[in-house]
Parts: structure tokens; sequence; C-alpha cells
């Protein structure tokens, strides 16, 4: 779901992974939340389009425009130049264009004093916004969080050096039109970073923007079916506990990253038909395939974007090699013994009382069974307790936020609907906890 939040000066979406994933898995989707920031008073719009004279009501009286620019060396990245000011007319509240006098091209702001990672800023943060603490009924240090903030500039329309990717042949119906027509009706943003082979010329490193798909890939995603959104996770959790993506430092090489990953999944969901990932379902044998896939990607074939056809992903990748042998190592048997003990066995952790202990032996078929079947019996009751406890908390707030803040129709009409959302996935905790309860063995 695309959240998006208002101010005066600023609108923040929140993007990644909170926003992509609308699974709640034991082990958490969440290690950091995205916000990317566009200022209300700069508008971006292809080279040689005629500037609009209606905006939507979230802009400002007074807008920069600033027109894309490609050199075509580096799919992808463009430059950004000052070209038109939008003055809106209190008469019919359309805008009136001015063309600057003297255009020039846009420059990235000074941050100096802000830690940057890529072209995010970080501020750590403790629980998950979106995900309650594990320990509501007796863990009680939850996992910490950062919060990566991004500066981009709006971009209404859908950037050309895409415009190939709505009209695609396309033969399994993924995405389907309506879902592509939602893509490029909202555009595209543009983040203020160089391409890595620009980052050292001091110009280009203060000039150049790369065109963020953010906003389409919140669609796609949370149009994928469920077990699309489980390989996607498995997938994840695999390349990261075996220090494939980037390492949190300098010292290990880096090979893959979570967008070489969801790049995969992209071309996996358009390219393969819908019983390949419902018939006689195996999350375990769909993730060894698409694995062996991304082996190829980086042997043989270069991992194209998936919305830009000319752009390479692989263009620079260290220690590939290695990277792609243990990718093509990984068979059925291997990797669901690696998920079993790198994954089965840290959810049960999780849980309370008996579960834990049920790991020390996992010596056959059935014993795994009945472990994973509590482990699920113990998801499922905290799924629930979490809506619960959600519910709750939206019910308190809304008061709250109506007393600080003027109601609108709008206002009323959104609280109605996330309302409806948490109340239908939600039932009585209370009963709940002592059916749980009641249920576990005795000694």
């Amino acid at each position: 779901m695309i959240q998006t939040i208002q101010t005066s000066y600023a609108r923040a979406l929140t993007t990644g992974s909170v926003a992509e994933f609308y699974i709640q898995p034991m082990l958490s989707c969440v290690r950091d939340v995205d916000i990317m920031y566009s200022t209300t008073a700069q508008l971006a719009i292809p080279a040689g389009t005629a500037p609009p004279t209606q905006l939507p009501g979230d802009f400002s009286g007074v807008v920069c425009v600033h027109e894309i620019v490609d050199d075509g060396r580096f799919p992808g990245y463009v430059y950004l130049i000052d070209s038109y000011i939008l003055t809106e007319s209190i008469e019919d509240g359309k805008y009136n264009a001015e063309r600057h006098s003297r255009p020039a091209f846009s420059r990235r702001p000074d941050l100096h004093s802000i830690k940057f990672h890529g072209p995010a800023t970080i501020r750590e943060t403790t629980t998950s916004p979106i995900e309650p603490k594990i320990g509501l009924l007796g863990r009680e240090n939850g996992p910490r969080y950062s919060m990566d903030t991004v500066l981009c500039i709006r971009c209404l329309l859908w950037p050309t050096q895409a415009a190939d990717w709505p009209t695609r042949q396309r033969n399994y119906g993924w995405p389907d039109l309506a879902t592509v027509d939602r893509v490029i009706n909202d555009g595209c943003d543009l983040v203020h970073v160089a391409h890595r082979q620009c980052r050292q010329d001091e110009w280009m490193s203060r000039h150049q923007h790369r065109l963020s798909f953010s906003r389409a890939e919140i669609i796609l995603l949370n149009s994928w079916m469920p077990v699309q959104q489980i390989v996607y996770h498995m997938l994840r959790t695999f390349v990261k506990t075996e220090r494939l993506t980037d390492s949190a430092d300098d010292s290990q090489a880096k090979t893959l990253s979570n967008y070489h990953i969801k790049t995969l999944m992209l071309w996996a969901c358009e390219l393969k038909s819908r019983s390949w990932w419902t018939e006689d379902v195996n999350v375990v044998r769909i993730c060894v395939q698409l694995l062996h896939t991304l082996a190829v990607w980086l042997t043989d074939a270069p991992c194209q974007h998936y919305f830009i056809n000319n752009c390479n992903l692989f263009d620079h990748i260290d220690n590939w090699l290695t990277t792609a042998s243990r990718l093509t190592s990984e068979t059925e048997a291997s990797l669901t013994e690696w998920f079993i003990t790198n994954y089965i066995s840290k959810c049960a952790q999780l849980c309370i009382n008996h579960v834990p202990g049920l790991f020390n032996d996992v010596s056959n078929t059935s014993k795994l069974q009945r472990i994973t079947a509590e482990v699920c019996k113990w998801r499922k009751y905290m799924y629930s307790v979490q809506n619960y406890t959600t519910m709750n908390t939206f019910q308190q707030s809304i008061p709250i936020h109506l007393s600080l803040n003027s109601p609108s129709v709008q206002s009323y009409l959104w609280f109605m609907r996330e309302l409806a959302k948490i109340d239908q996935c939600t039932i009585d905790a209370r009963i709940l906890q002592q059916t749980y309860f009641y249920t576990l063995p005795t000694k």
C-alpha cells in the first residue's frame, strides 16, 4: 500500500519493505524504514514536454519545473535543467508558466552534516512502526531499525527512458492492464545520486540524478500472489544470511543487493505462468530455480533492469564467480536443510514454553512436522494478538487525531477504510489466548 504524508512544504512516501510486503512472516521482512521526501515546490517533466497548467492539490502555488535530460551514457541516470517557474492563478487555479531566461542544471543540495547511505540519510529507531514486538508476551528486547530518508523530485509522467515497459508483450497477463495503468499514471521520482562511475567527478556527482521506480514497485509487489511474496521473502533471507548481499561494512565482498532479488522476482512474475507458481506449490523448488537463474545472470547474461531495457544491473559486480558457484550448488535437498536450520529453528526460538525445546530432536519427518505445526499455532496466536492490539491502538488514536486536526470528509473516510481492514482480520485475543494455553501439552 502506498502511504503518503503531506506537510506544508514536503510530502513523504513510505517505500521499501514496509510498503512492499503485505505478508507478516515470523522473521521480519523489515530491516529499515525507507521514506522518500519530495518538496511541494518542485516538479520534473521529460525534456520537450510542455509545462502543465494544472497540478494536483498537494503542490505549492509557486513551483520550479525541471526538465529531464538524458545524455545516453548511463541508463537510468539523468540530469535536470531548471526551465520554468509555475505560478498558480487566483482566478481559476491554473498555473501560468514562465521560462527561465538562463536555464541551468539543477544541483544536489549541500547536506554535509548528514550521514549518507547511498542517497539516503540514516536515523536509528527502535521497533518497527508496523510490526509489534515479538515480546508482547514475554520477549523484552525488540529489534532495532534504522530510518532511511531520501530526498527526491516528483515526476507526474512516465519517464521516456522506460517508454517500452507499458506496451511490451506479456504472455502470461502479469501485470494486467489495470495494474499497468496504475503504474504509469503514478509517474516516477528522481533521486539526488550519481552513477558509480561518476561519483569521483565533481560536476557529475553534484548534478546527476537517478530515476526511481519505487512507486511502481510498490504497486506491482502488492499485486503479487501470497506465494510470490513468500518466495521473495525467503530469497532475501537466504542471500542476506549467506552474506551474498551488501555487507554491513566494507570489510566483506559485495555482490548482490536486495534490488537484484526484487528484479529477479519481477521478471519471474512476468515470464512464468500462474500455474508455475500455484500447481503443486513447493517454495523450496521455486527458490532453487530462481537462484539458478540468478547464477546464469551473473555468468552468462545481463541482469536487465525491469523497467529500462538498456540498463544492466550487473555492469560492475565484485566476487561474481564465487557467488554464482554458491547459487548453482543449491539443490532442493540442501536448501530444505538450510531453511530448517536457519529459518524454522529461529522461528521456534521466538515461541514460548515447550516449542523451542522441541527443536532439540528433529531426527525424522514426523517430529519436524510436529515442530512446524506448533510454530504455526504460535504464529497464528501472535498474529491475532497483534491485530487486536493494533485495532485498540487505532481506535484510541482517532479522537486524539480529530482533536488536534480539523476533520474533513476525506479523513473520516480514510479512518473508516483503515478500521475496516483491521476489523476484518481481528478476533477476540483473550479467548484465543485461553484456548492456546489450554491446548499446550502438559508435562
